[in-house]
């Protein structure tokens, strides 16, 4: 159902204050893309972005857990079949562990096929008393310091549109073609995860379900006849941070009436660009998507109910997912307010943790980086704090590549940080490498599991 909007159109926002917006040189250049952006086919279908909401309804309502996950910022260099396989299996894999231990059906979200631009705290950067405009993703402009690559292109709003349909060509090839059948388990386990604890430990679960699905078929089951063994359904998203590329892929759905972006199944507002009277809450108010609001540390009461009100004001579950990234120093203080008034007030939205963004720090080498004791800290503070007050935690928001990079620190690779520049690859923000990643869904399973036993069974 489309949030009321009659004051709204695909157009209103640009009549308000535009955070995070880079400076294009060319404003007729970017027109032009836009109207060759808008005369192209949609990524995604209104109804699968339909069908995403009814998946996070059950979320909303305890009945399934949301695993939200892919890189920090996609690189046009980056879009190999072999890259995007990989990046596939590492989620399928924390999927399985999850749903085995658990019991809890997993919605599987990428942060793919879309997520090429990033927020930035400084418009310029300088290096040697040269100024240029700061690296804002690959669908604005290149990571080279120069000053030909740090200008704003509209050309590559076009390439990431490009990209992103080989992607989703991909996605879907793989998810429905047979690569995602859960009788392949044992094909997502990529050889150096393999080797390793954590791929041993994924063997074990990988073996049981090859015993159980042999039982099922000594009994007569025909598994190929089982639309859920053979594939799975697995949803794009993005942060929409570039709204001329939003707007752009914007439709009217011809069966209900109501406006989608049609860029990525699900869309989410930055903690830079939550601001309620700005051109990003002005923007996905309108489209009917389900939405992600990142919730930082300066986000106060008063002003997250707002939020609410305006981007679901019909209160409709699996609308509104709440992403806290608040910092494992902070996340005990910050989060029990905020997920109590809501409870109290009666709206019904999912929270998740993103417990990369609040724990980036720089290593003595000069490289950004995590530590994987402290992601993994506040993923259990905030696993603690929705059981003590009686609500679900609805799930995980992760950065992670299917390569064996070295940017993030501890976890099953055991990294120090001598070892970050063996494999250091990431374009923006570091991010867990497919072992890290399966060592992070064996120990939230376990919290799931504890949540579980605390609270009761929930029906499913």
């Amino acid at each position: 159902m489309a949030p009321p909007a009659n004051d709204w159109n695909v157009t209103t926002w640009r009549s308000r204050e535009i955070a995070q917006s880079p400076t294009w040189p060319d404003s007729e250049h970017l027109g032009r893309v836009e109207g060759e952006l808008a005369s192209k086919p949609p990524l995604v279908f209104a109804g699968e972005a339909r069908r995403l909401q009814g998946h996070l309804a059950l979320v909303s309502q305890g009945k399934s857990f949301l695993l939200q996950a892919g890189d920090c910022a996609e690189s046009f260099n980056e879009g190999s079949a072999d890259s995007i396989r990989d990046k596939l299996k590492v989620i399928l894999q924390m999927a399985v562990a999850l749903t085995y231990a658990s019991g809890v059906p997993v919605i599987k979200v990428g942060r793919i096929a879309g997520q090429f631009a990033k927020p930035r705290s400084d418009e310029y950067e300088e290096r040697d008393g040269v100024r240029l405009d700061s690296f804002r993703g690959h669908i604005v402009n290149d990571e080279r310091f120069d000053a030909e690559s740090r200008r704003p292109d509209p050309e590559r709003l076009l390439a990431a549109y490009h990209q992103s349909v080989a992607t989703l060509n991909l996605l879907r090839a793989f998810t429905t073609g047979g690569f995602a059948a859960l009788s392949r388990v044992h094909a997502w386990n990529q050889e150096f995860v393999a080797n390793s604890l954590e791929g041993k430990r994924y063997e074990v679960i990988a073996d049981d379900i090859e015993r159980a699905l042999h039982f099922m078929k000594a009994c007569g089951i025909d598994l190929h006849d089982d639309g859920a063994l053979q594939g799975v359904d697995f949803y794009t998203s993005h942060e929409a941070l570039i709204l001329p590329y939003e707007q752009a892929l914007t439709r009217r759905d011809s069966l209900t009436g109501d406006w989608y972006d049609c860029s990525a199944h699900m869309l989410w507002i930055g903690d830079r660009t939550r601001q309620l009277d700005g051109a990003h809450v002005e923007f996905l108010r309108g489209v009917s998507n389900p939405l992600g609001l990142k919730v930082g540390p300066s986000l106060k009461s008063d002003d997250l109910l707002r939020l609410v009100d305006v981007l679901n004001p019909e209160n409709v579950p699996g609308r509104l997912t709440l992403i806290s990234r608040l910092g494992r120093d902070r996340i005990t203080e910050l989060l029990p307010p905020l997920v109590e008034m809501l409870r109290d007030e009666g709206r019904n939205v999912v929270w998740t943790c993103d417990p990369m963004h609040g724990n980036t720090f720089v290593a003595s080498g000069g490289q950004k980086t995590r530590r994987f004791d402290d992601i993994l800290s506040e993923v259990s503070q905030f696993f603690a704090v929705h059981q003590s007050l009686g609500t679900w935690p609805g799930g995980l928001h992760v950065e992670l590549t299917g390569d064996n990079v070295t940017e993030c620190l501890g976890g099953g690779s055991r990294l120090l940080e001598g070892d970050l520049d063996t494999n250091y690859t990431s374009i923006c923000d570091p991010r867990l490498n497919a072992t890290q990643s399966l060592d992070m869904a064996f120990h939230v399973a376990e919290f799931l599991q504890g949540y579980s036993a605390a609270n009761g069974a929930r029906s499913l």
